[in-house]
């Protein structure tokens, strides 16, 4: 995939005892991770990807307090969940420490200083461990947000696309939460991403499918949510905008148009209309 992208330079190079990590310069785009040889977000357009993966899910929820981030080591997706007032503790847990840290000392511009706000806790963990450990203690969130390796690319998060692990999320979600995954592309990899679709519609009462483009991936990125009693296509332009405004949400792409298109968007799926 890289080969159609020119690199200006390469920042950082380093072998986790999860995958490669990469930190490059690439012509058009900027300062890019890169896991494994694929693209997870780029100076250019990082904020596209994250503000559509955190803010319908969050919006959704008219009370947001608790929220736990899996994956995310950019720190961009706990930068876009503390935007919202409302949330008291974010929890994000990554299993590879090293991208973390990399983030930390090479892309302030994606975390911006979330990784030290008082409402954090980052913990490093293997999510579906965690999960489970969360489970019997019997914590509670409000919002799950999935920002993992895509289901059709390395092995390090595929056995969190599965039934048996959402069942677990909503296990840990309190009678009102909401969960949110990206799931790659669906038009490339229909395949992976039906199976993503398939594991949280037997699990959860609510299931939407939406989808925007990220120029860097050089496709539309999809996300799918999981609701137990809330259903962002029930949200007007005017409430979404409404409830940005009462959180202190600032955002470059999201808003409550965006919200409502995303909502409509049909879902390029190779043989399936939506």
């Amino acid at each position: 995939m890289l080969s159609i992208y020119k690199v200006k330079d390469v920042i950082v190079r380093k072998k986790s005892k999860f995958q490669e990590i990469v930190v490059a310069v690439l012509e058009g785009y900027g300062k890019t991770l890169i896991l494994d040889n694929l693209i997870q977000s780029t100076e250019f357009d990082e904020h596209i990807y994250h503000e559509s993966l955190v803010h319908p899910a969050m919006v959704t929820h008219p009370n947001p307090e608790r929220v736990l981030v899996l994956g995310g080591g950019e720190g961009a997706t706990l930068r876009e969940v503390l935007k919202h007032s409302c949330v008291r503790e974010a929890v994000m847990v990554d299993i590879d420490e090293e991208v973390v840290n990399i983030a930390r000392e090479y892309l302030p511009e994606w975390h911006q200083g979330a990784f030290d706000d008082p409402r954090s806790r980052v913990i490093i963990a293997d999510g579906a461990k965690y999960v489970e450990e969360a489970y019997r203690r019997g914590e509670k969130f409000d919002v799950v947000i999935m920002d993992l390796t895509d289901p059709f690319g390395s092995e390090v998060a595929k056995h969190l696309y599965t039934k048996s692990f959402m069942e677990k999320v909503y296990g840990i979600l309190d009678d009102d939460g909401v969960v949110v995954t990206q799931a790659g592309c669906s038009y490339l990899y229909p395949q992976a991403y039906m199976s993503v679709v398939e594991a949280i519609a037997a699990v959860f009462p609510i299931v939407v499918e939406y989808a925007e483009f990220i120029p860097s991936f050089a496709y539309p990125n999809n996300y799918i949510i999981g609701s137990k009693k809330y259903d962002p296509r029930s949200l007007s332009e005017e409430e979404v905008n409404r409830r940005l405004e009462e959180r202190g949400v600032k955002t470059r792409f999201y808003n409550g148009a965006v919200h409502v298109a995303l909502m409509k968007h049909p879902i390029l799926l190779q043989n399936r209309n939506l």
